[in-house]
């Protein structure tokens, strides 16, 4: 598969994948059980940790191999930036938490479903940036084993987006009364990926001595939403083994693709 080829497959899968999570909507007359949805939320939340982790973070420290022991700058510095402008982005974009029902960010005439699809499709843009930026700089890079890497975030990325496409279209359905909307909210929340994949791998490819920076960005910003919100939306409290081990079977699975592709 050429370089190209595996760059526009990458910004695909992790949009079709969203997309054929939604569709279960037209499957499941009620909202997944709470235990399965526990298991689901702790696969994405371990998917996201070992992502960050092995694809970004680790890679952004070792593009800034040249700073010697300041080598953990940029990957800290960018780490705690992504972080803010997740925070950023709650305080300007009305939404509302699935998790707490609760409506942030400024108070405008917008129905729950749309708010519930910003929440969503806000946490769906580090996503989206960490698999541009990781394509972006691949493409400096110029090698297999690098687009092959890239590839396997990718892969990631797509994986929990299954359950995470379901998990926003079946509460539209109950909120909305039609499976028709709720699908398309559903996909549309994880059209913005492909876009935010497109101009982190414009960024990467351009600013090529940002990319540790980059990486260590992204990281920050999917580290955020896993503890503002997938860990406290799986309620591990209920049920701490069912979701702890969906967060072991995430990381695991994650960090082999990454080892064994990458």
């Amino acid at each position: 598969m050429s370089h190209t080829a595996m760059t526009i497959l990458g910004f695909l899968i992790i949009f079709a994948s969203t997309t054929l999570g939604s569709a279960v909507v037209w499957f499941f007359k009620k909202e997944i059980s709470p235990k399965v949805n526990t298991v689901l939320l702790g696969f994405a939340a371990g998917v996201m940790i070992a992502a960050s982790v092995w694809s970004l973070i680790i890679p952004s420290i070792e593009g800034a191999s040249d700073w010697g022991q300041w080598s953990f700058v940029p990957a800290l510095i960018g780490l705690l930036a992504g972080g803010a402008f997740l925070v950023v982005l709650d305080h300007i974009v009305p939404h509302i938490h699935k998790g707490t029902d609760e409506a942030e960010g400024p108070r405008v005439a917008l129905g729950k479903p749309t708010k519930m699809f910003l929440a969503v499709t806000i946490h769906n843009i580090p996503e989206g940036l960490a698999v541009g930026f990781a394509f972006g700089a691949a493409q400096s890079i110029g090698e297999t084993a690098a687009y092959a890497a890239a590839l396997a975030l990718a892969i990631g990325m797509a994986i929990q987006n299954f359950p995470e496409g379901a998990a926003v279209a079946l509460p539209m359905k109950q909120v909305t009364g039609s499976r028709l909307k709720a699908f398309l909210y559903g996909a549309a929340s994880g059209a913005v990926e492909p876009i935010a994949a497109t101009v982190g791998f414009f960024l990467a490819a351009a600013l090529t001595a940002a990319q540790p920076w980059f990486l260590a960005f992204s990281a920050g910003a999917m580290i955020f939403v896993v503890a503002e919100d997938l860990i406290p939306d799986s309620h591990l409290a209920e049920h701490p083994h069912l979701g702890t081990w969906g967060v072991m079977i995430g990381f695991a699975v994650m960090m082999v693709l990454d080892v064994a592709l990458g």
